[in-house]
This record gives structure tokens, sequence and C-alpha cells, in this order.
């Protein structure tokens, strides 16, 4: 499909529901087997080129660890073009709800700036609420395939990254491979705030 016609709406569910269930790390076959519908039909949900009834996009939701409701977001703009690629700040989906752990256990709440969570790489807003994040010793660090950039936009983050532990102040940034161990935390009494790249897309936490 060419990137510069508009979507239909069966199209755009079906590649949004694509792009959660790779970030899953399903594949096709892996969903099918636990909705009712075959691979085949899936398959073609997901191009677009099939409808999914109410009752079967329940049962992929809940196969994904998703509200079916994250699927419909709010888009605005006069231009089929804007309402794709621009998301307005009041139409930001939190993306906390689709995480394994729990916003308090990882010590911040993620909204999704991209419009999508397509292609090579995505954009989100991380809140660290005072005094979040700080999970029984020892601190368990993550580390997977990718990579990570941020800018620290407001207060204090304390970065483990690695075996060493650093303080990261507004307007401080970073970049590291994300298969190093790394874990954050905000040990002040002040909301601190980040903006992410990332890269592959990953929701599983």
């Amino acid at each position: 499909m060419n990137d510069d016609l508009p979507e239909t709406d069966t199209q755009r569910l079906g590649s949004e529901i694509r792009e959660v269930r790779k970030a899953r790390g399903l594949t096709l076959k892996e969903l099918a087997s636990v909705v009712s519908c075959s691979t085949a039909y899936l398959s073609r949900i997901e191009l677009g080129s099939a409808n999914v009834s109410v009752e079967l996009l329940q049962e992929i939701s809940a196969a994904l660890a998703v509200d079916p409701d994250w699927f419909f977001p709010e888009q605005s703009g006069e231009g089929p073009l804007e309402r794709k690629h621009v998301v307005r700040a009041e139409n930001r989906r939190a993306l906390s709800g689709l995480y394994t752990r729990s916003a308090e256990e990882l010590g911040f709440e993620d909204e999704l700036l991209s419009s999508t969570l397509s292609g090579q790489c995505y954009l989100i807003l991380s809140r660290f609420r005072p005094g979040a994040g700080t999970p029984p010793e020892p601190l368990e660090g993550y580390a997977f395939e990718g990579e990570q950039h941020a800018i620290v936009l407001t207060g204090e983050v304390e970065l483990r990254l690695g075996d060493e532990m650093i303080v990261l102040r507004e307007g401080d940034s970073f970049s590291y491979p994300s298969m190093i161990a790394h874990r954050f935390r905000n040990r002040t009494d002040q909301e601190a705030t980040m903006i992410w790249a990332m890269s592959p897309i990953r929701i599983t936490w």
C-alpha cells in the first residue's frame, strides 16, 4: 500500500493488530491458535482485506493483553495525512497498560508519541512519579536487543547502566545499546519526565 494514500479504518485496525502482535513476539500462527479464526483469515485482517467482528477483536485483544479500545485512537485534522501521522497532545495513547510489568514495579508511566507502532523505532514520553522506581534489591536490570536514546525534560533520574550509577538531570541526554543491563528510578520528591526513541518496537517489559 502506498503510504501517501489514506488508510481505511479496516486497514488501520489491521496494521495496529499486526504491530502489537509483532511487539509481543508472536507469529500469526501462534496468535491464531488461541483465537477463533484461521491463520489465513488473521493474515487478511492484518492486511486490511477482511473485517473483524466485535467478538473476534475482543479475543485478539485478550490474547495480546490489550484493551480493545486502544486500537481506536482519537485522530484529528483536516487532511488524511494529518489524521494519520500527527498526534495531538490530547490524543496520545497510554502504553503502560500494555506492559507485562506494572507502573509501580517499573517506576514510570509511558505515553506513545508516535502515530503508530510500525516502523523501525518509536517515540515515547515517560513520567517518573516522585520517589518511584525503587523495587526490592538487588535491583534487576533489563537487557534486550536494540538501542535506546533519550533526553531528560524535567527533574532528575538515576540510571543504573551496567555496574555504574549515573544521575541524569534536565537537559542531559544519552544513548546506549539496550543489551547493556539498565534500570531507572526517581529518588527525588519532584516528577521527572523523559522523551525516548527506542528500536526495535518493544512493549513486553
